[in-house]
């Protein structure tokens, strides 16, 4: 029973560190107003977490993974056209994601500005992430060459790192045009998929 109640503070702790640092930004952000937030104790969250570094290597690797990761595999192989699901994918984390917001972007792209030309562990991690999801793009693109829609000339490598730049860069755009803009990106984000012979 204890150690249930402690992984459920964990998991509190978390849930409205992401929320702030979403919200606010990594720096902004400080320990006390996570434990402000999440009402436990000093001694309970430096239980959990024994600092802000740890903190925000857990939203990497256990929040902003695991929500990414499931967008992305919601979409990816789900039909037997590439183009199809790499339009799904994109369209899911932009329009249809029920955490990310188009305010403020996405919690990936903010720490990759904010925080990878700061800090190694930072950087490892969110170019871990960056390199599963390119993998996954990248799987999808081999599997359409073998399928013959697609020309075995293309680069996957290119292809997955184009898309999730495109993703990036519409993310951005968005906190400043609004969410109209991501249907106009989607948009032309398809002419680009049908324009690969």
């Amino acid at each position: 029973m204890e150690m249930f109640k402690a992984e459920l503070t964990r998991i509190e702790i978390l849930r409205k560190s992401f929320d702030l640092i979403y919200k606010n930004g990594y720096q902004a952000t400080s320990i006390d107003e996570i434990i402000a937030t999440t009402k436990v104790t000093k001694a309970a969250f430096y239980y959990h977490f024994k600092s802000k570094e740890e903190i925000g290597m857990a939203l990497i690797s256990d929040v902003m993974h695991k929500e990414l990761w499931t967008a992305v595999k919601k979409s990816i192989s789900t039909t037997k056209n590439f183009r199809k699901n790499l339009y799904k994918m994109l369209r899911n984390l932009l329009i249809e994601h029920p955490v990310l917001t188009c305010e403020y972007g996405c919690p990936s792209v903010n720490l990759i500005q904010e925080m990878a030309p700061l800090h190694e562990h930072f950087h490892k991690a969110l170019k871990k992430n960056l390199s599963e999801w390119q993998k996954v793009i990248q799987e999808e693109i081999v599997r359409a060459q073998s399928a013959g829609q697609l020309s075995a000339d293309h680069d996957s490598q290119n292809i997955a790192l184009y898309v999730i730049t495109l993703y990036h860069g519409a993310r951005n755009m968005g906190k400043v045009l609004g969410k109209a803009y991501y249907m106009t990106f989607l948009g032309e984000f398809d002419n680009y998929l049908h324009s690969l012979k």
